[in-house]
């Protein structure tokens, strides 16, 4: 069975489930034209996040959440994790410009990989570009191992669960 994202919280972070009511805040999040050098595109429109939300939040097994400072309250990116199977899973972050180095793009994935863990999935891919060396470093820190596949131009890392289940 797919999974549905919970709430679910961190040391420094509240990651909320997305819904469309996140969109209005989360421009301003995702409003800096260097968050897309390495992914492509260029910052979202509220209109935009609004369709996107729609659609991410009826997709079963496409889990999202908005990262939320537990001392201040405010968003700083989301975490996601899309279910290929009941075991396998793919995971992306995104952070602000204005909080990228403090830590949450790890903090925010390794909460909601814990959560996947517990819930029977024990396999993980991240497609990162190799010039992005913010999200390399992250998912270093995760765990993850670069592998020779390249999907878009982005390697492959993948992880194996550290926990039995």
């Amino acid at each position: 069975m797919l999974l549905t994202a919970r709430p679910l919280s961190s040391e420094r972070l509240e990651l909320e489930p997305l819904g469309v009511e996140h969109a209005p805040e989360m421009v301003a999040v995702l409003a800096d034209p260097a968050l897309y050098e390495f992914m492509g595109g260029e910052p979202p429109t509220e209109a935009e996040l609004v369709a996107r939300y729609v659609r991410q939040t009826r997709r079963p097994g496409w889990l999202n959440w908005v990262l939320r400072r537990t001392d201040t309250g405010e968003a700083v990116g989301t975490v996601q994790a899309t279910q290929r199977d009941q075991r396998t899973a793919e995971v992306a972050w995104v952070v602000s410009s204005s909080f990228q180095g403090a830590g949450y793009a790890t903090e925010g994935a390794a909460a909601a990989i814990r959560w996947l863990e517990a819930n029977g999935v024990d396999a993980f891919e991240a497609y990162i570009h190799p010039d992005h060396m913010a999200s390399n470093k992250v998912a270093e820190r995760l765990g993850f191992v670069p592998t020779e596949s390249i999907r878009d131009g982005e390697t492959a890392w993948k992880r194996e669960s550290r926990c039995q289940n």
